[in-house]
C-alpha cells in the first residue's frame, strides 16, 4: 500500500462534501476517482496534498514515497522556454553528467592512490547515471513533449506566451518526467487531442509508480485503470476493474438496492395494514399485539430510496419537421488562413438519420468546417447545400449564442415565448437546474453550466439537423450518458466534433477524420476507426511531400498512392535497407583485417563507401517514417 485515506470528513458550512471516505491505493496500481460535478473529487485530492485540511480522518502516505499532483488549471511563470522548463526536472542528471566529465579530466592528471579513488567515484557515478537513464534523458524529454502534442517549433516558445491549456500540458510533462511514486491527475486529458491522449494512455500503463486519476473520459479510464473509487452523496465505494466493469456493477447494485427498497416498502405497508386492522378490533389483546408490531416496525432500519438519476434526467429530442433524405452536400470545399491550409477540395454527403462524428488533431479545421456549414464563415472555394426542409440547430463550444446579462430562465423563455413556466422548469431540471438555480445569471455560470444551458436551448429548438461543437466538454459522466441516450433515440441528423472517444463509440454511425487537409470516411464507431485508420489514411489522405507544388496541377491519382502501391513501396525500401545494412557490416569486418587496416588507400576507399551508405540509410529511414 502506498496511499490510504481513512474516514475522511469534510463539510463547507452545512453542505457535507465527504463523509467517512475511506480507500487505499497499492504500489503500481492505476485507479480512478469518479463522481458527479460537485461531488468532492478535487476537494479530496487537495486534502491528500494537504492544501486544505479535513474536518476529521487521516491520509497516510507510505514511508519515503513522494506524490506528484496535477491540478486542472496551471499557471506556470518564468522566463524559460518549454524545453528549458521540462529540462529542470533532469537537473540532477545534468549535474551528474558534468561531474562525470570533470572526473574524466581529473583522471588524466593523477596517478596511484588518487587515481584509484577517482576511478571508484567515476564507476559509482556512471553506474548511477545509467540507472537513471542518463544517456537517453534528452530523447525521453523530446518524446514526452511530442507525445503531449508539442512540435519541435514549439520547444523554443516562452512559457509566458502560452495559453492556459498549453501551460497545463507543460506541467503534465514536467510531472511525468519527474516520476513521483504516485501521480494524482485531475482531468489530465482536458487539453489533449486524440493522438496525445492515446500516447498518455500508453505512458501511464507503463508508468512504474501508482496513478490516481480524476477524469470524465470513460474511454481513457477503460484503457488505463484497474480500480474505480466512486464518490456519491459524500460516501466512497470501491469497485475493481475498469470503467465499463464499474458501470455494470453499479447498475446491478442500483437494481438490487431498488428491489430491496421496494420489498421493504411492501413489508412496511403490510405491517401497517395489520396494525390498523388489529387496532380496529378495539380489544385489549388486539391493541397490545398492534403496539408490539409497531415497536418492531420502529426498530427496522429503513432503506433509503436510491436516486433514480437516469429517470430523473431523461430527455427526448424530436424534430418538428422531417427533412428530406439528402441533408447536406459538400463539394470541393477549401479553407486556409495566412500560413496554414486547413483543408482543400473536400467533398462529402450526409443523409437523414446519420450521426456523424468529425474528428482530427487540434488545428486541422474541425470547428472551422462547422462554422462554414452553419454560415458563420466563408469558404475560400467550393460550395455546400442543405437538403429539403433542413433546419439547423447549432451548439457552439464557446457559447456565443447565450446572453450574459440574462438569467437561465429568461434565456429560455425569451427564446421560446410559447413555453409555460412548468415546461421550462422541466427541461432545465433535466439539465440539473432546479429551484432557484434557474434564476442565476448566465455570466455567473461555470463553463459546464453554460454548456448545459446551450444544450437545453438546442433540445427545445426541435431542429432536424444538429451541429454540435464539443457537446460533452465540462459535462460529468451522468450528463454525458443522458445526452448519449437522447442522441441515439433522435430521429433527425447529427454532425458533431468531439474528442470524447467513449461518446463517439456510443453515438456515431459514421466517423469523418480531417487529416492531411483531406477527409477520410469510416462507416462505423471509434473502435472500427482505430482498426482501419492506418489502412484508409494511407489510401485516401497520405502526407503531402511537396506542399510548394501547385495543388491544381496534381490529379488525385498523382497525389495519393493506393494501399497496394503503398505496401509495394514499403517493401522496396525495406529490401534496400537490408542490402545497405549487410554491406555496412561487411565493411566493418573488412577494415579490421591486418592487411587492410594498414593499407591507407584501401581504408580511405572503404570509409567513403561507409559514409555514403550511412547517408543513404538516413534518407531511407526518414522516408520509411513517412510511409509507416
Amino acid at each position: 500500500m502506498i496511499l490510504s485515506c481513512q474516514n475522511i470528513c469534510k463539510a463547507f458550512g452545512e453542505k457535507v462534501i465527504l463523509n467517512d471516505a475511506s480507500f487505499h491505493i497499492e504500489d503500481r496500481e492505476k485507479a480512478a476517482l469518479i463522481g458527479c460535478n460537485g461531488a468532492g473529487k478535487t476537494t479530496l485530492l487537495r486534502i491528500i496534498m494537504q492544501e486544505i485540511s479535513a474536518d476529521s480522518g487521516n491520509v497516510v502516505l507510505a514511508r519515503d514515497k513522494n506524490i506528484g499532483y496535477l491540478a486542472q488549471y496551471q499557471d506556470i511563470h518564468g522566463h524559460h522556454t518549454i524545453y528549458e522548463e521540462l529540462l529542470t526536472t533532469k537537473q540532477h542528471i545534468i549535474d551528474m553528467e558534468r561531474r562525470i566529465r570533470n572526473l574524466e579530466q581529473e583522471m588524466n592528471h593523477v596517478q596511484g592512490e588518487d587515481l584509484n579513488r577517482l576511478m571508484e567515484t567515476y564507476t559509482r557515478l556512471t553506474h548511477q547515471f545509467e540507472l537513471e537513464n542518463g544517456y537517453a534523458y534528452k530523447s525521453e524529454l523530446t518524446g514526452v513533449l511530442k507525445g503531449l502534442g508539442f512540435t519541435e517549433e514549439d520547444f523554443d516558445k516562452q512559457i509566458e506566451t502560452l495559453s492556459g491549456g498549453q501551460k497545463t500540458r507543460v506541467a503534465l510533462g514536467k510531472m511525468l518526467l519527474s516520476k513521483p511514486d504516485i501521480l494524482l491527475l485531475d482531468e489530465p486529458t482536458n487539453h489533449l487531442d486524440m493522438e496525445s491522449i492515446s500516447w498518455l494512455e500508453t505512458y501511464l500503463l507503463n508508468y512504474p509508480g501508482a496513478v490516481f486519476i480524476v477524469s470524465h473520459d470513460r474511454y481513457f479510464l477503460d484503457k488505463v485503470v484497474t480500480k474505480v473509487v466512486e464518490i456519491e452523496a459524500g460516501q466512497t465505494r470501491v469497485y475493481s476493474g475498469n470503467y465499463s466493469a464499474y458501470a455494470l456493477k453499479k447498475a446491478q447494485l442500483r437494481d438490487a438496492q431498488y428491489k430491496a427498497y421496494l420489498n421493504q416498502q411492501r413489508d412496511i405497508k403490510h405491517q401497517e395494514a395489520v396494525i390498523a386492522k388489529l387496532k380496529s378490533f378495539n380489544r385489549e389483546k388486539s391493541i397490545k399485539r398492534a403496539e408490539s408490531r409497531e415497536k418492531m416496525l420502529d426498530r427496522v432500519q429503513r432503506i433509503e430510496k436510491p436516486l433514480e438519476i437516469q429517470d430523473r434526467m431523461r430527455i427526448s429530442l424530436e424534430p418538428r419537421v422531417l427533412s428530406g433524405n439528402d441533408v447536406l452536400h459538400v463539394e470541393e470545399l477549401s479553407k486556409a488562413f495566412p500560413g496554414q491550409t486547413l483543408f482543400s477540395d473536400i467533398s462529402f454527403d450526409i443523409k437523414r438519420g446519420e450521426r456523424v462524428a468529425l474528428i482530427g488533431n487540434n488545428g486541422t479545421g474541425k470547428t472551422t468546417m462547422l462554422k462554414i456549414i452553419n454560415g458563420l464563415l466563408e469558404a475560400d472555394a467550393g460550395k455546400f447545400s442543405l437538403g429539403s426542409k433542413v433546419q439547423i440547430g447549432y451548439y457552439d463550444q464557446e457559447h456565443h449564442v447565450l446572453h450574459m446579462d440574462k438569467t437561465i430562465f429568461q434565456e429560455i423563455s425569451d427564446t421560446y415565448p410559447t413555453l409555460t413556466e412548468t415546461e421550462i422548469r422541466n427541461m432545465l431540471a433535466a439539465f440539473l437546474f432546479t429551484g432557484d438555480d434557474v434564476f442565476k445569471e448566465i455570466s455567473a455560470l461555470s463553463g459546464g453550466e453554460r454548456g448545459r444551458v446551450s444544450l437545453a436551448k438546442l433540445m427545445l429548438s426541435e431542429a432536424n439537423f444538429l451541429i454540435l461543437d464539443e457537446p460533452t466538454n465540462h459535462l460529468d459522466i451522468a450528463s454525458k450518458e443522458i445526452l448519449e441516450e437522447a442522441l441515439v433515440s433522435y430521429t433527425g441528423t447529427v454532425l458533431y466534433v468531439s474528442h470524447d472517444r467513449y461518446f463517439i463509440n456510443q453515438t456515431a454511425t459514421r466517423i469523418m477524420e480531417l487529416t492531411n487537409q483531406a477527409v477520410v470516411n469510416y462507416i462505423g464507431d471509434y473502435d472500427y476507426y482505430l482498426e482501419k485508420k492506418e489502412e484508409l489514411t494511407s489510401a485516401y489522405a497520405p502526407g503531402i511531400d511537396s506542399p510548394e507544388a501547385p495543388q491544381e496541377e496534381k490529379t488525385v491519382s498523382e497525389n495519393k498512392l493506393s494501399w497496394q502501391q503503398m505496401k509495394e513501396e514499403q517493401a522496396k525500401k525495406r529490401k534496400r535497407e537490408e542490402e545497405l545494412e549487410t554491406r555496412d557490416k561487411e565493411i566493418d569486418d573488412t577494415m579490421v583485417l591486418p592487411d587492410v587496416c594498414t593499407n591507407v588507400a584501401e581504408c580511405t576507399k572503404l570509409s567513403r563507401e561507409k559514409a555514403a551508405i550511412s547517408e543513404e540509410l538516413e534518407e531511407l529511414y526518414e522516408k520509411w517514417e513517412e510511409l509507416a
